[in-house]
């Protein structure tokens, strides 16, 4: 499984969102381009700012959902999208993306990090598991968009 973490996903990662345009059609799901880059930017906020968003945790989702986060599997296609990580309002693609951007290199900047902010749904997570926890949701979203 790659890691945002890692030199080669992170570039591929933006390589990819640079050919991201913003009338490119989804293949499933209801967000447009500029919403999925909104949408991104909240679990690299997790990481970067300690936000949660409104998540919350419960025993049954944390023991059936975490290892799938950054686990080899691909997310599947139309999955339920958590209330705090909905976005249905317009959003500008350029500023979003330009935000995106700014997020993902701040977080592969902390590739060196030991005490990461728990997250508000699967609490402690090691650095190995957020780095392919973020990979794997950004590589989700570009394939949604063919990118």
């Amino acid at each position: 499984m790659e890691s945002l973490l890692q030199p080669k996903p992170y570039t591929e990662v933006l390589k990819r969102l640079a050919t991201l345009q913003p009338d490119t059609k989804p293949l499933w799901g209801k967000m447009n381009a500029s919403q999925m880059l909104k949408h991104c930017q909240r679990p690299l906020e997790i990481a970067v700012k300690g936000k949660t968003f409104g998540l919350k945790s419960n025993f049954i989702i944390r023991w059936f959902f975490k290892s799938s986060m950054y686990n080899d599997k691909p997310f599947v296609k139309n999955m339920p999208t958590p209330k705090g990580f909905k976005v249905t309002e317009d959003a500008n693609f350029t500023n979003e993306r330009d935000q995106l951007i700014n997020l993902i290199e701040e977080f592969h900047k902390m590739r060196g990090k030991e005490n990461w902010p728990h997250h508000p749904v699967f609490g402690f997570l090691t650095t190995e598991q957020w780095g392919k926890m973020q990979y794997k949701h950004l590589d989700h979203h570009l394939r949604q968009f063919k990118v």
